[in-house]
């Protein structure tokens, strides 16, 4: 049997996407440094790929906290990924567990008895966008969200950063790219698609220095879908690298699917 959704379960959906952009609270901060204006477009994107986070897992905790102009609601969850192959979230003693895998997108809620178990189709269509495991994966650890090798760009110094615009635009949306000049990591991501009204603004506040790793610190995150706007903060504590980890996941018997509209 499956039943519709209502309105304020999309938040739920957001956040299986959104949560993904990692922090970790338990680091040293990096400073800042300023962006030299003679590094080229290709210099930029070349040092980006440099240094991308080499790792087999991750785990620990993360606090979002969530609204959407009507309510408010703050809630912590355990993390833990598998490069590559899993992503996991469970709300404490398991009463919301979410599961992504590159072919799956997957979660429960015990209070409502009701799940959902499907594809990155709907996150796509709520960015306007084609989305897959690997790009959530890279906004996790502050990578761009598409290949920036695929195209060219201008550049530009704002607020302290590089700022990277297609110099061909898409045709049904767009998207800006700034780039700290410390370790060459997103400092915000936008796409747009205007014909649509929907903008998505990811905001990496700080990086900080964890086992010899550059992870973001804070993320803020503004969606926009026509006059709907949903802001969420997201903070990463005690977070482990390369732990043996297991990814316990299994929808409760009896329950409802939800379906997402």
């Amino acid at each position: 049997m499956k039943i519709k959704i209502f309105k304020t379960y999309k938040w739920i959906a957001f956040c299986i996407l959104l949560v993904l952009f990692g922090s970790c609270k338990s680091g040293k901060i990096v400073a800042e440094v300023s962006a030299d204006e003679k590094l080229s477009a290709r210099a930029i994107i070349r040092n980006h790929y440099k240094n991308q986070l080499s790792f087999r897992t991750l785990s620990g905790r993360m606090k979002i906290d969530y609204s959407d102009g009507i309510s408010s609601q703050g809630v912590s969850v355990s993390i833990r990924m598998e490069k590559d192959k899993t992503i996991w979230l469970s709300a404490p003693l398991g009463v919301v567990k979410a599961y992504i895998t590159p072919t799956r997108v997957s979660f429960y809620n015990k209070l409502q008895n009701e799940y959902f178990d499907g594809d990155f189709s709907y996150l796509s269509d709520m960015l306007g966008s084609e989305l897959d495991f690997e790009q959530v994966q890279n906004l996790l650890l502050g990578q761009a969200i598409f290949d920036l090798r695929e195209n060219k760009y201008e550049v530009d110094i704002a607020k302290e950063t590089y700022q990277l615009k297609p110099k061909k635009a898409a045709e049904l949306f767009k998207v800006l790219f700034q780039i700290e000049p410390q370790n060459f990591k997103m400092a915000t991501q936008q796409l747009a698609q205007p014909s649509k009204k929907r903008l998505l603004h990811i905001n990496y506040k700080n990086y900080q220095e964890k086992d010899n790793r550059i992870l973001p610190d804070e993320i803020g995150i503004t969606a926009i879908d026509k006059e709907e706007r949903t802001i969420i903060a997201i903070e990463y504590r005690n977070m482990e690298f390369n732990r043996p980890l297991n990814f316990p996941y299994k929808i409760p018997k009896g329950f409802y699917e939800i379906v997402l509209k």
